[in-house]
């Protein structure tokens, strides 16, 4: 008898068997137990290498973190802080974490209390970058009056500009409701050729994760994630696709070779041979992994020759949040840069990518890219120091 057809008669007779009320007790513990696909927390029973990375191997700008964001609903602008200092330097003590970058430190008045609170205090431990005055971006006359925010900025202290996802995905004219805004927008020129002149490296989020373009289905890798958050799918209605949104960012890139952009998450971690592409045409395009060390360590041998490749345009970056309990895998603390380092740092065989029961991006686990010390203090601190023109 084979095995499949043994394995049907077995399964034919238990069912028999029940249906009788013939099975013991026994018996019916081996029946499939219904398990919620929230509540599986499987553990794993490879014995590999375990190494525990305290703290890095040499000092750490993190060049991705959110310290506070922007209250824009008021008639002043607000910053809102998500920590105090106490609570974030015993940390970057601890781990050997020289300075972070708060990149959403606002515009407006909220700029000016993100410079006196973080940066002001402790210069050579927080820097502050702005953001676009999107609010306003409808009004006439807009594209000089944010040229002109950049330079002031910049005589306040700043070190940069930061542009999130909303360029793209959430900007919409007229009043909030209409069409949505190109991330190649012609208004913007004069921003980009602003921090250019200004020096300013332009840390640009754009699109999210290919899974939130697809249907929230069962082939969707990230089901869970999205299920939980299904607000955060740019499946159908007017979105643009995955594809158009890089595509318009890389527009932009080459009408302004001058200004220097960083594409955060890697610009697009889940397909580094398309991304290698953008990095060989545009000399000005730097990345940052903040939140994409799961997708670089589903692929460690592909990840490990993108480092060796680009070894001087990959700046490190968490996309830390303190207290951040919605994204696991952001949540500011010491073990978020035990786990970056332990990538960075080992060669350790299937481990988790964040600090979460549950792996909060996809269910899967990572490996180490062992990166040698020449890679890893540009990684860790002198790209960075580069690029802020640091001392």
């Amino acid at each position: 008898m084979s095995n499949t057809t043994r394995r049907e008669w077995l399964q034919a007779w238990a069912l028999a068997a029940l249906a009788s009320g013939k099975l013991s007790a026994q018996q019916q513990d081996k029946r499939p137990q219904p398990l919620p696909i929230n509540e599986y927390e499987p553990k794993s029973m490879l014995h590999v290498k375990e190494t525990h990375v305290a703290r890095a191997r040499f000092p750490v700008i993190d060049f991705h973190t959110h310290l506070s964001f922007t209250n824009a609903s008021g008639p002043t602008e607000k910053a809102n802080f998500r920590a105090k200092r106490e609570e974030i330097l015993p940390v970057m003590d601890s781990k050997n974490i020289r300075a972070m970058v708060n990149l959403t430190g606002g515009y407006g008045a909220a700029l000016e209390e993100n410079l006196n609170y973080w940066q002001k205090p402790n210069p050579d431990r927080f820097i502050t970058f702005t953001e676009p005055w999107f609010k306003r971006s409808a009004e006439p006359g807009y594209s000089k009056f944010q040229a002109e925010q950049i330079e002031r900025a910049a005589k306040l202290g700043a070190k940069g500009l930061k542009v999130l996802k909303t360029l793209g995905l959430f900007l919409r004219e007229p009043a909030g409701t209409g069409k949505l805004v190109a991330i190649d927008d012609r208004r913007f020129d004069t921003m980009w050729e602003a921090c250019a002149a200004a020096k300013f490296p332009v840390a640009i989020h754009t699109s999210d994760p290919e899974a939130f373009f697809l249907p929230i289905d069962r082939f969707n890798e990230r089901f869970e994630e999205l299920n939980a958050h299904p607000d955060w799918s740019f499946h159908g209605r007017d979105f643009p696709s995955n594809r158009e949104l890089h595509e318009a960012r890389l527009r932009v890139v080459a009408r302004h070779p001058k200004t220097q952009f960083v594409f955060l998450h890697v610009g697009n971690a889940e397909d580094l041979a398309w991304v290698s592409e953008w990095m060989d045409r545009h000399p000005n395009i730097a990345v940052e992994f903040g939140a994409r060390i799961g997708e670089l360590g589903r692929q460690p041998r592909a990840a490990r020759k993108f480092f060796d490749k680009y070894q001087d345009r990959i700046l490190f970056g968490t996309d830390a949040v303190p207290y951040g309990k919605e994204t696991p895998q952001q949540i500011f603390g010491e073990k978020l840069y035990e786990i970056y380092y332990r990538f960075l740092e080992t060669e350790d065989e299937y481990f988790d990518y964040a600090p979460a029961p549950i792996p909060p991006q996809g269910r899967w686990r990572i490996y180490g890219i062992g990166l040698p010390d020449r890679i890893l203090k540009k990684v860790y601190h002198q790209n960075a120091e580069r690029l802020l023109r640091l001392k």
